[in-house]
C-alpha cells in the first residue's frame, strides 16, 4: 500500500542512529582481536535486545526494532571492513598498531601510558588512542629512547618514548 494511504499518526520517522566513529577513505580498518571480539559482543547484545522488545503498541515496537536493526546494520559495514592486526606479530623495539606504549612529556618526570587501538576500541578514559590521531600519528615507527615532536598552534608538545609493550 502507499504510504499516501495511511494515517499521518501511523507514520514512522526513519530511526536516527549516530554514526560511528569515522574512518577515512582508503584508510585500512585495524582492530585488535580484543576490540574485534568487542564488536561482535555489540552485535549479539543488540541482537538479545532486539529479542527482548517490550513495549505498549505494536507501533512502539516497530520503532525500536527498526532503531536496533539500523545500529545492527552499521555494526556490521564495521565488522566487514575489519582486519584484525597480530600483536604477537608486531616489531617488538618499535610502535606500531597495538602497542602499549609509555611516554614522558617534556620535562616532566611523570610518564602515561597509552595502548594505540581501532577507531571503535579508542577510549581515552581507558588510555587507549585510535591509530589516527595525531598523538598515534607522530609516534608510529618510534623506537625507546626516541622523541615525537605534536605541532600544536601555541607550542609543540615533547614525548619521549620510555617503553613499548604488545
Amino acid at each position: 500500500m502507499s504510504r499516501g494511504f495511511v494515517k499521518e499518526e501511523d507514520q514512522e520517522e526513519t530511526p536516527l542512529v549516530p554514526p560511528r566513529p569515522e574512518i577515512p577513505n582508503g584508510l585500512t580498518n585495524y582492530v585488535t582481536k580484543t576490540g574485534m571480539d568487542q564488536l561482535l559482543a555489540e552485535k549479539q547484545a543488540l541482537i538479545d535486545e532486539k529479542g527482548a522488545i517490550k513495549a505498549a503498541t505494536e507501533q512502539e515496537k516497530r520503532i525500536t526494532s527498526n532503531f536496533i536493526n539500523a545500529k545492527i546494520r552499521l555494526l556490521e559495514e564495521r565488522i566487514a571492513t575489519a582486519k584484525i592486526v597480530e600483536l604477537s606479530e608486531q616489531p617488538k623495539n618499535e610502535i606500531r598498531f597495538g602497542a602499549t606504549v609509555t611516554l614522558k612529556l617534556g620535562k616532566s618526570s611523570k610518564s602515561q601510558s597509552y595502548q594505540i587501538v581501532g577507531v571503535d576500541e579508542a577510549n581515552i578514559k581507558k588510555n587507549r588512542i585510535s591509530f589516527m590521531s595525531p598523538i598515534a600519528m607522530i609516534l608510529i615507527g618510534k623506537k625507546v629512547g626516541e622523541k615525537a615532536i605534536l605541532k600544536l598552534a601555541k607550542e609543540d608538545k615533547v614525548f619521549e618514548v620510555i617503553e613499548i609493550k604488545y
